[in-house]
């Protein structure tokens, strides 16, 4: 069994972090540049780092402000937001990113997984799914959840797994920035149809969330974002805890 990853992510608005519920109401979460720094000094295994608006306002992710971050950081180091094209995962590899995000464009354009997957690794590939459950029924978002899609979220996931994605990233909107949980019957399900990791995103606001996600979620690994930011949960705490 590969080893369970605690991930922080850093959702990133004009250059700042930012935090937000159901992905609403955002406020300002600090510095990204020493966030990170901390994150990767206290013994987080991974950061992601999400342009949240990049697809959005129809530009790239600030490339710059991801080679700052790289500098600082010595663990593995995922970026998205606006990616579009293998030129644009190809800036982002060099300003120092190892693994890239995609979400909207994958969606638009499914060819891109397998095309990201043969260019650069099924390692590098890292594909998010926003979801929302509608009348009972789990359906893929885009545009920073704001598109409602046709797609069903476990097809879509196995599509991409398919196509050479390397790992999911899958965000409940139902549950992102409530600190209720994460969403755990999804998680499992999804984790169980897939032979790729799957980073469980949305709900966290305890050490315990983050035991079931591992246990009953299936998880192979746990993102948060407010609980690190705030300082509610230590990571190195969080890490003890779950040893």
């Amino acid at each position: 069994m590969l080893t369970k990853r605690i991930i922080p992510c850093l959702d990133i608005k004009d250059g700042r972090t930012v935090k937000g519920v159901n992905f609403v109401e955002l406020r300002d979460a600090g510095d990204p540049v020493a966030l990170a720094k901390l994150y990767s000094a206290q013994g987080a295994d991974e950061l992601v780092f999400l342009d949240i608006t990049a697809t959005v306002d129809k530009r790239k992710t600030l490339a710059k402000l991801v080679t700052e971050v790289a500098k600082e950081i010595t663990i593995p180091f995922t970026v998205g937001g606006g990616i579009t094209s293998l030129e644009d995962v190809q800036v982002l590899l060099a300003a120092g990113a190892d693994k890239i995000s995609i979400n909207s464009a994958a969606v638009n354009q499914p060819s891109l997984i397998n095309e990201m997957a043969k260019a650069f690794g099924s390692q590098c590939v890292v594909v998010a799914i926003d979801t929302r459950r509608v009348a009972g029924i789990d359906w893929v978002h885009t545009h920073g959840g704001r598109k409602s899609t046709i797609l069903q979220t476990k097809s879509w996931a196995m599509e991409l797994a398919d196509r050479g994605a390397g790992e999911i990233l899958l965000t409940s909107m139902d549950h992102d920035g409530t600190k209720g949980g994460f969403a755990l019957d999804l998680t499992a399900g999804i984790s169980e149809s897939l032979s790729i990791p799957v980073i469980a995103s949305g709900g966290a606001g305890s050490m315990l969330h983050f035991k079931e996600v591992f246990t009953s979620g299936k998880a192979d690994a746990a993102l948060a974002a407010s609980i690190f930011h705030f300082k509610e949960i230590g990571i190195p705490e969080l890490k003890m805890y779950l040893s």
